[in-house]
């Protein structure tokens, strides 16, 4: 019994050690073929970084146009819904416009008023010219009838207290032709200024006009209604942002480089563009132009290094890359959207 036992033994360790011979030609493949991939990898990497410089601090940006109002009002409609396509001069919102009527009804019965005033003045001239062309006429036959009188007075064919009566009746006649030749010169006056009131009615009707218009609130731009602050019922203010329209023309990657990568950047240089949300696809582009300015340079506290203790930082300055070709329905893209940027430089 002893004996076969014996024989076992050494048969299994011979197995477990072509096992062992076995498995390393698996191992050392294995091996290699990760060694390599690593080279392959590392080596495409180098290239990369000889051939591109590139970024993932991008994003795409668009034209944002505020709808504000410019005026001060309780909104009574609506009209725009959430992610709605809209075109130039579609109403969007709509303001109680009541009070606004009743301010131009108001100025335009200002304006017939003064109107009124200015024939009512025209008119009034018109006859103290001809008050004072009859006062002339009659002032010149008193001062005929005067000379008469002075000839028959040194005559001695009319008494004195005729002729005091003549003298006075001319000297009448002279004051009233004065007195309506200055009433005539005193309307002509008016009529200017009264025509100057008549303009500035008109134009504060202009502006009531203008003010009710406003009660009505228009797309400033094709695009798409991106951001809605406003319900029905609200009171809004002038000046007080109420939809974001995302303009539908153009949209364009602004990339924030290393100051160190913008050796070799310059405009007209090829871009690949990766957008995270379609992984998969690749859009071309083209720089267009580089800052003036660094990004930290219009923040609202930019760096003074001229105070207190200096440590450099390496700055950022946006680079604005427009892309070469639109995008098609199935990779719709939005101003916002988080991309990465590779620019040829060789």
């Amino acid at each position: 019994m002893e004996q076969p036992e014996s024989k076992t033994i050494p048969e299994n360790k011979n197995s477990e050690k072509d096992t062992t011979k076995a498995s390393n030609p698996l191992r050392i493949i294995i091996a290699g073929v990760f060694i390599a991939v690593v080279l392959i990898w590392g080596g495409t990497s180098i290239y990369h970084s000889f051939q591109y410089e590139d970024t993932d601090n991008a994003q795409i940006e668009g034209d944002v146009y505020p709808v504000i109002s410019r005026i001060p009002g309780k909104v009574q409609e609506v009209l725009a819904r959430d992610n709605q396509q809209v075109h130039t001069g579609d109403t969007l919102i709509r303001l109680e416009a009541a009070d606004y009527e009743v301010r131009r009804d108001i100025a335009a019965a200002a304006v017939e008023s003064a109107k009124a005033a200015v024939k009512a003045t025209t008119n009034q001239a018109n006859a103290s010219s001809a008050s004072a062309n009859a006062a002339a006429a009659t002032s010149r036959k008193q001062q005929a009838d005067l000379r008469r009188g002075e000839n028959l007075r040194q005559q001695d064919v009319i008494s004195q207290a005729e002729f005091d009566g003549v003298s006075a009746g001319a000297q009448a006649a002279s004051a009233q032709y004065s007195a309506a030749g200055n009433q005539y010169q005193a309307a002509l006056a008016q009529i200017p200024l009264q025509k100057a009131e008549v303009k500035r009615r008109e134009a504060e009707l202009r502006q009531a006009e203008l003010q009710l218009s406003y009660t009505t609130i228009t797309a400033p731009a094709n695009g798409q209604v991106s951001k809605k602050n406003v319900q029905p019922g609200q009171y809004v203010a002038p000046g007080q942002q109420l939809i974001g329209i995302v303009g539908s023309k153009e949209l364009w990657v602004v990339a924030n480089f290393k100051e160190t990568q913008l050796e070799k950047i310059h405009p007209g240089l090829p871009v690949i563009i990766k957008v995270d949300a379609f992984p998969d696809k690749e859009f071309k582009g083209k720089v267009e132009s580089l800052s003036s300015g660094t990004g930290a340079k219009f923040t609202l506290l930019p760096p003074d290094n001229a105070s207190g203790n200096f440590i450099k930082v390496t700055q950022r300055v946006p680079v604005k890359i427009v892309f070469t070709e639109k995008p098609d329905k199935d990779h719709q893209l939005a101003a916002g959207m988080n991309v990465v940027v590779d620019v040829k430089v060789k």
